[in-house]
């Protein structure tokens, strides 16, 4: 962590990466508006996002969303410091962090090197392809 003390986790804000996920409901987990969301962050990026922003995060590997426990992953968040002041001038609430972190994700350097790779094997595997079932048909 940032500082050479141990923290408490447990009084921190936690962030699951549905909460910022373009692909869901509101019914569903997503907690800022369809506009504003990025698609399917991961834990690990939201967890660099909170490094960029220089706020105190922790990355929980073994922890679920518990509407959607397939997605592991879960990032705790310290917005003030002990004195309570906060640890980003410009992010004063968990709603603001999770806009933010939504904008800085689709310009994470591992995503933009998966999106590279995904769409040049794209064009050159959409090509050759065919609808249909293919084979014969039954008389």
């Amino acid at each position: 962590m940032m500082d050479g003390s141990t923290p408490n986790f447990k009084t921190w804000n936690i962030l699951y990466p549905v909460y910022m996920n373009s692909k869901k409901t509101i019914a569903e987990g997503r907690r800022i508006p369809f506009s504003k969301a990025c698609e399917n962050p991961t834990a690990l990026e939201i967890g660099d996002c909170c490094g960029h922003l220089k706020i105190p995060f922790a990355i929980e590997i073994d922890k679920a969303y518990p509407r959607d426990y397939m997605q592991v992953g879960r990032v705790r968040v310290n917005l003030k410091r002990p004195d309570g002041t906060l640890n980003n001038p410009l992010i004063a609430n968990k709603k603001q962090l999770m806009i933010r972190i939504a904008e800085l994700v689709p310009r994470h350097p591992g995503r933009v090197k998966k999106q590279e790779a995904a769409s040049s094997t794209s064009n050159a595997a959409a090509a050759p392809s065919k609808s249909g079932k293919g084979g014969r048909k039954k008389r």
